[in-house]
């Protein structure tokens, strides 16, 4: 068994989908003439990515085996003799985890694109992207200190951007990237402000030597006030969490990020990017776990997003919309563990969420396939017998992710359940209760679109063979009349089967030493006696095989059921249930049409207001005082200074001996004067 790992073994992880990122991207697109073909790029990005999994799960069978690695691999900058910023690796655990969880789910990503992008254009810029975006989340992940943190968290937001923005020619796709760009830098602003104050407060931007000072931190307050210095930086970064990994109010991005292809929303949803903040804040336990106010914050903040984002998946007809509010609902689920101590559980939440999430939205983009990318649930139906890969997959996916006893979702999902009813922490007794409502909520919305989807009545090739919609860039129009679905190709089928097997199965054999077996044990801190969640949690489990088999006596599996119950009712046996509840409660129904109207109130604040004070500035400031009076105007005095000047530079020789002459009398008429008043 060795102690540490080799550090060119760690380092050749991140590099290998980055070298597959540039290579595609300089080599594969027009900027070079396309000098690699479509088969040489996803070849190259798939090796890149599939080189950083197998070195990802063999680095973690060490770190199980009790490996650990802690140094700095290149030194970027020094200030002086006190602050260094280096580019390191901090390899264990939670780490060594969340690599495998982002390479797996990126691997499968990977190979699902050669399928779903084949007719698209920007085939080979988008392998590029996907890797580049994949070596990003590694960097972040694999991080020791503040700095390289904070350069994945940048790296992530910007390759998000490239690729909500994929279609650029597309109006809606510019304004969904924009929009998640302008979002998260909010949040980041959070974010780097909590890193300032940790920096100015420790020194060091190291994880260990900042972790080391944070009960130094806890006792200071922030100059010229009675705030705790520790609770202010920890709001901060959860503020930029609360970006990342879109809770409410900074949510709005994420649903609009459907403007990119289907399998970018896979992996922004499912094991990258969204999931940043909670590794974040776990990783920053050891601050986190001395402020009660913080953790507090967090929990509220969770519990809104979990029960009110859930409401929003119910009305929506679009299948990778409905996917994407699930995913803001368990991100909120995540956070509540987070609020409540429970960093363990959140973190497995996000390792089983991570494979049954991706597995939905790749279902979702195979069922947008077999549809001709038609995306409208109303438009299908009975797609059972047309994709039975496709189908039994789904149905994997959505029992895993409303906590079906033995599924992976199951154990995640009821532990984070378990652990706010032992909490009592500020905010648990409205944490207890969104969760709980949650279970009913997600049953219903995932088996809505289960049902819409693979069951009942057929409802597609009725539409206008002539009706256009730009999604891809290109025309589409659904079904024709006549037209039937069919079942995706292997490469899209092949990463659903792999994704569905850990989703079913993951949670029995991880529950026990992840959550019990002291697994995160020296990379989260948790202080027991102030917040004893985990250990009230150990004290009830018997078992992974017990906790499934008492499930059954539970309200939560009871809720859930009902969940499925009634979208069964209102989809399958009585479809006009829905649009008479819609018309009862048409002003609720009005209000998560709007989407709580929080897009109107952005664009008219931020957005008209942005507007109107921009518009001042560009009026007062740049046309008025720099075009006016800055440039112009000093263009207008230097012409009237030349134009004046002009009237001296006559050409005559006597003018020039008159100015002359006028030159020596004026001097000698000074010099007389000066010499005079000395005498004086």
């Amino acid at each position: 068994m060795t102690t540490t790992l080799n550090p060119l073994l760690l380092l050749a992880i991140p590099l290998a989908p980055l070298i597959g990122a540039i290579l595609t991207g300089f080599f594969g697109t027009q900027m070079t003439g396309n000098l690699l073909g479509r088969r040489a790029c996803h070849t190259i990005a798939i090796v890149g990515v599939a080189i950083a999994c197998g070195l990802s799960i063999d680095v973690l069978v060490e770190v199980m085996q009790g490996a650990r690695f802690n140094q700095n691999i290149y030194e970027w900058m020094r200030l002086g003799n006190e602050l260094v910023m280096p580019i390191g690796f901090l390899i264990d655990p939670l780490s060594a985890m969340m690599m495998v969880v982002v390479t797996f789910v990126s691997l499968m990503v990977h190979i699902y694109t050669i399928g779903y992008m084949q007719e698209d254009e920007g085939y080979n810029r988008f392998f590029s992207y996907i890797s580049l975006f994949t070596f990003a989340m590694l960097m972040l992940v694999m991080s020791n200190n503040f700095l390289q943190l904070f350069f994945g968290w940048e790296a992530v937001g910007l390759v998000s951007y490239l690729l909500i923005g994929f279609y650029y020619t597309k109006q809606t796709a510019v304004f969904a990237n924009m929009k998640a760009f302008l979002v998260n830098r909010v949040g980041d602003f959070g974010f780097i402000l909590g890193i300032g104050l940790i920096l100015a407060n420790t020194g060091t931007m190291d994880y260990v030597s900042a972790f080391g000072q944070a009960q130094n931190i806890a006792a200071q307050t922030m100059p010229g006030t009675t705030w705790n210095l520790n609770t202010v930086a920890c709001i901060c970064l959860f503020i930029g969490a609360m970006g990342k990994s879109a809770q409410f109010p900074l949510h709005v991005w994420l649903p609009d990020s459907m403007e990119g292809p289907t399998p970018i929303s896979a992996l922004i949803h499912a094991a990258t990017m969204v999931t940043a903040g909670i590794f974040m804040v776990s990783r920053m336990s050891p601050f986190f776990e001395l402020s009660d106010t913080a953790l507090s914050f967090i929990l509220v903040i969770g519990s809104i997003t979990a029960l009110f984002m859930g409401f929003l998946g119910i009305v929506q007809n679009d299948i990778k919309r409905v996917v994407a509010y699930s995913t803001l609902s368990q991100l909120g689920y995540m956070t509540v563990a987070l609020g409540v101590s429970a960093y363990p559980v959140a973190i497995f939440h996000l390792m089983t969420h991570a494979f049954f999430k991706a597995l939905l939205f790749l279902g979702a983009g195979s069922v947008i396939m077999g549809m001709h990318h038609d995306q409208d649930m109303r438009h299908m139906g009975g797609l059972r017998k047309y994709m039975p890969i496709t189908w039994i997959t789904s149905l994997i996916g959505s029992l895993a992710l409303i906590g079906t006893p033995f599924f992976a979702g199951f154990y995640s999902k009821d532990s984070i359940i378990e652990a706010v009813e032992h909490s009592h922490q500020f905010g648990a007794g409205f944490a207890y209760f969104s969760v709980m409502a949650g279970v009913f909520i997600t049953a219903f919305y995932s088996f809505r679109m289960y049902f819409m989807v693979f069951h009942g009545k057929e409802r597609f090739g009725h539409l206008d063979p002539d009706h256009h919609d730009d999604v891809h860039g290109a025309a589409h129009h659904g079904l024709a009349p006549g037209q039937k679905p069919h079942e995706s190709p292997w490469v899209v089928t092949v990463p659903l089967i792999l994704l569905a097997i850990p989703s079913a199965i993951i949670g029995y054999f991880t529950i026990e030493p992840m959550l019990f077996g002291g697994f995160f044990s020296d990379a989260i801190q948790i202080h027991a006696q102030t917040h004893p969640a985990m250990t009230e949690l150990h004290e009830d489990f018997q078992g992974a095989y017990m906790m499934a088999l008492h499930a059954v006596t539970s309200p939560v599996l009871g809720l859930a059921i009902l969940g499925v119950l009634s979208a069964a009712v209102c989809y399958l046996i009585n479809p006009r249930i829905p649009m008479k509840i819609a018309q009862i409660f048409a002003p609720i129904k009005k209000v998560l049409d709007h989407k709580y109207y929080l897009d109107d109130f952005n664009q008219l604040v931020f957005g008209s207001g942005a507007q109107a004070l921009g518009k001042l500035f560009w009026k007062s400031g740049d046309q008025a005082m720099i075009d006016g009076f800055v440039v112009n105007g000093s263009a207008r005095m230097i012409n009237w200074f030349s134009q004046a000047v002009r009237l001296f530079q006559s050409g005559y020789l006597y003018h020039y001996a008159f100015a002359m002459i006028i030159g020596v009398v004026g001097l000698i008429a000074w010099i007389l004067f000066t010499h005079l008043g000395s005498i004086q």
